[in-house]
């Protein structure tokens, strides 16, 4: 190995860990052939996820494993490290590696990626973290997915009334992309469902929205998210706004407006906050815990660290005075800034500030129904659905992840979703233990 080389090292592998390793793998292809320039990123999880396309991963429209993007096979020039970085000593070029398992070990670096995104941002409810159920990872989308087709096997399966009430009602908090799509695709496949048991009719289902603000899908707009609420009431969802969630203890969920009712499943998706990596370490960070970043995007007032996403203050200057918003809109596009600028800072050549402006927003609200605000055009219903997943199809990495997506979505329109839980997957060691257990016991 050339010791003289440039180590870069990506702190996460979401949007912003893979499109920079793309872009570098591109621009300094020659460089990272010759052994001159080095990359690691570093990520508890082997693959990138494309959020956007959880909630169809959630409702069996699309398979899990065509959501998740393999990094070492996306990244052959790269070096991907599983695990988590627990420290930064940025003055040190030195960051603390907790590897998923073995030792700690210190990595050094000359150019540090700051990509680490964010996680849930939960408030101290009682109850939450014992029933919840968060919505970032695929494997949060799939346990949703069992958990409420195993709901509906409970339900079918006794005639106590307070039983079935508590199974077949569904909250979800947080009234932003996540939630709206989440609560749509999961309430149209609870639905189709329901064919599937006899003792259960859509009347038998709630599907309850929890929002503080006073509007859900900001993103759209005002008018189309009054659009999307009434288009949601129509299909019998409750939608609350102005209202809080103020405990879920032995789940029985109470709201801020005084209603109180048992639910089995509870959904959290309100909001985000920058990984609590960037709080260890000596990187400059703004009052709402990111770190601090120019529009070239690197990380304001030090040398050799660049960052972006989430867990990045980037400024708009689309939009002076104001920040990016944390989505994935933004990252794709940053990292693809960000990586060229990285490139150009070796050669020393100046480098690109960052600006986009925001071309608009789509969501889906199940099977067939959307809405979409973008260029200033406003849909609604078949186009808005059929835009959110042309849009997202366009984006989503790599052609072989495209076409997979594309025969789940042809292979439904002659096939029926699959309806089945699975929720052992989330346990797959239970049985096997306790026949091991009654077998020590003999």
């Amino acid at each position: 190995m050339n010791r003289e080389s440039k180590h870069i090292l990506i702190v996460g592998g979401g949007y912003v860990g893979l499109y920079t390793g793309l872009r570098l793998q591109r621009r300094l292809r020659r460089e990272l052939r010759d052994g001159s320039v080095r990359v690691t990123l570093i990520d508890p999880q082997s693959y990138m996820t494309y959020q956007p396309f959880l909630p169809e991963a959630a409702a069996g429209n699309l398979s899990p494993r065509h959501v998740v993007v393999p990094l070492r096979r996306v990244l052959p020039m790269v070096r991907v490290l599983n695990g988590k970085v627990t420290k930064v000593h940025h003055g040190e070029r030195r960051v603390v590696f907790q590897p998923n398992a073995g030792p700690i070990m210190e990595i050094d670096y000359d150019i540090l990626v700051m990509a680490a995104g964010s996680i849930s941002r939960t408030l101290p409810i009682p109850g939450l973290a014992d029933v919840g159920i968060g919505f970032k990872t695929i494997g949060e989308a799939i346990q949703l997915r069992n958990h409420v087709l195993a709901q509906l096997d409970i339900a079918e399966s006794t005639d106590d009334p307070e039983v079935r009430r508590k199974a077949l009602t569904f909250v979800f908090v947080g009234g932003g992309f996540a939630g709206v799509e989440a609560l749509a695709e999961v309430e149209d496949m609870a639905k189709d469902a329901i064919a599937y048991y006899p003792g259960i009719s859509a009347a038998d289902l709630r599907f309850v929205l929890v929002e503080a603000a006073d509007r859900i899908l900001p993103e759209v707009g005002p008018e189309m998210g009054t659009w999307t609420a009434q288009e949601l009431r129509g299909r019998g969802i409750e939608i609350k706004m102005n209202t809080r969630l103020e405990s879920a203890e032995n789940h029985v969920i109470r709201t801020s407006d005084g209603d109180e009712f048992p639910a089995g499943t509870l959904v959290w998706t309100a909001g985000v906050k920058p990984s609590p990596v960037v709080n260890a370490g000596d990187l400059p960070l703004d009052e709402r815990g990111r770190v601090k970043a120019t529009p070239e995007l690197t990380v304001e007032g030090v040398t050799d660290a660049f960052t972006a996403g989430d867990v990045a203050a980037v400024p708009d200057l689309t939009r002076p005075g104001e920040f990016c918003a944390p989505n994935a809109q933004h990252a794709v596009r940053q990292a693809k800034v960000l990586g060229d600028n990285i490139a150009r800072y070796l050669k020393g050549l100046p480098l690109v500030a960052y600006r986009h402006r925001y071309v608009g927003s789509v969501a889906s609200l199940g099977l067939h129904d959307g809405v979409a605000h973008v260029y200033g055009i406003k849909l609604r219903g078949f186009p808005a659905w059929f835009m959110h997943r042309t849009y997202h199809l366009s984006r989503v990495p790599t052609f072989n992840r495209k076409v997979r997506v594309v025969m789940d979505w042809t292979l439904a329109l002659f096939f029926k979703r699959e309806t089945l839980s699975l929720g052992e997957l989330h346990r797959p060691r239970e049985e096997f233990k306790a026949a091991a257990a009654a077998g020590a016991r003999r």
